[in-house]
């Protein structure tokens, strides 16, 4: 199973310090380099900055081809790039 996670899920788990709950249910969580992007920026809470600085080896960051999708609707660039990551990891599954 491929898991991919948009911003929101790897924030708020890592704000209250339950992350690992990723690893416990998936075992790895793909994220693209967007996500990381957003977890970094200026707002962002600094433990959860550091949290993604001193990223645990479970979760991976990729590339993501953002051309492999475009949304009908607006959304943010983290959750484009996570869904265009999916949709590249699926089809080189296959």
């Amino acid at each position: 199973m491929i898991i991919v996670s948009n911003t929101t899920p790897i924030r708020y788990l890592s704000e209250i310090e339950k992350a690992d709950i990723l690893k416990e249910l998936f075992g790895r969580v793909i994220i693209p380099e967007k996500v990381v992007e957003e977890l970094q920026q200026e707002g962002t809470p600094q433990a959860v900055r550091v949290w993604v600085w001193n990223s645990p080896a479970w979760l991976e960051v990729k590339k993501a081809d953002i051309s492999l999708f475009t949304p009908r609707l607006a959304i943010h660039n983290g959750e484009r790039e996570a869904i265009a990551l999916a949709l590249e990891l699926k089809a080189n599954a296959l």
